[in-house]
């Protein structure tokens, strides 16, 4: 586990911690073994939490738009936008890049669908969107 060398009273010590169990600790000191006794029990390390920031849903959560002939894109899985390239009256044609989410933490470009207009974004990057949330609309 550890090695540590000491000097004691000008004498020099090879030591190698090798275990723990419970308050007791298995050292190797210069070649021979010994069970020393803790006074104090170890604690184990604990593995460190992550904090993230809490997610703040998009202000269209849920929203579903009646446009007529309009193709809704919907947000394939939970996730975060961030970034939004297109913006409303932009003429895109089928494939082109419009916005980049974030789900499962992997980045997805969603593109158009179609050949079109952008009807309407439906979301600003920072937003969270839900499965199924409208993204944007190509008319």
């Amino acid at each position: 586990m550890k090695k540590f060398k000491f000097s004691i009273q000008g004498n020099p010590y090879s030591v190698e911690v090798k275990d723990f169990e419970e308050n007791i600790a298995t050292v190797e000191v210069n070649g021979t073994f010994y069970q020393v006794e803790l006074e104090k029990q170890m604690i184990p390390q604990k593995t460190p939490t992550l904090i993230r920031k809490p997610l703040k849903p998009s202000k269209n959560a849920g929203a579903i738009s009646k446009a007529s002939g309009a193709t809704l894109v919907m947000a394939p899985l939970p996730g975060n936008i961030m970034q939004v390239v297109k913006k409303t009256d932009d003429v895109v044609k089928k494939g082109d890049f419009i916005l980049m989410y974030e789900a499962m933490k992997m980045e997805n470009k969603l593109m158009a669908e179609k050949d079109g207009i952008i009807g309407k974004v439906h979301v600003t990057p920072g937003d969270a969107v839900l499965q199924g949330d409208v993204l944007f609309e190509i008319l």
